[in-house]
């Protein structure tokens, strides 16, 4: 895939506490119109595993998974130039309005930035912009199946991911 890209709409309700932001979906997740569509990215098993639970089979349940927790899902890029799914080869990206999200949204208390990129990008564009000053940022290690040094399995990033936990709310599976 090259060429412009776009991230999808925001997965969110305004019960959200918790706003996970990527940086851009990968190809595969474009290609099923699917916030971390690719099997092998760790969100879904991490998102679940901090709760003890385990991952439902359909996106569908796995979204409304998500919003029982009160997690919210968007991209901090709203489009980009990139050929392929590496974070890497993004240009001229061009974020999404996350300002008017929060004005809209105000229980959003959070945002965990998953990856580098995406807190990066969002830092760029938005540096002490006023908006966000009851908002937590948490930079977080991606849930991209790409090993690193740091992190090589789901235990590695379900203990880095463990800080968010006070945000999700405590639900029944």
């Amino acid at each position: 895939m090259s060429g412009r890209i776009h991230s999808f709409a925001p997965v969110i309700d305004g019960e959200a506490a918790l706003l996970v932001l990527g940086s851009m979906p990968g190809a595969q997740s474009l290609q099923l119109g699917q916030y971390y569509g690719n099997p092998r990215n760790y969100f879904w098993r991490v998102l679940y595993g901090l709760s003890g639970d385990t991952p439902d089979e359909s996106y569908e349940a796995r979204l409304d998974y998500a919003r029982r927790k009160g997690v919210a899902l968007w991209d901090v890029i709203g489009s980009c130039e990139r050929p392929g799914s590496l974070d890497a080869n993004i240009r001229e990206a061009v974020p999404n309005d996350l300002p008017e999200l929060v004005r809209n949204y105000p229980n959003l208390r959070c945002f965990a930035f998953n990856g580098g990129k995406s807190f990066d990008t969002f830092r760029r564009h938005y540096g002490r912009d006023p908006a966000f000053s009851a908002v937590e940022l948490i930079q977080l290690p991606s849930t991209s199946p790409i090993p690193t040094a740091a992190m090589r399995t789901l235990e590695d990033r379900l203990a880095a991911w463990r800080v968010i936990a006070p945000y999700l709310k405590q639900t029944e599976s």
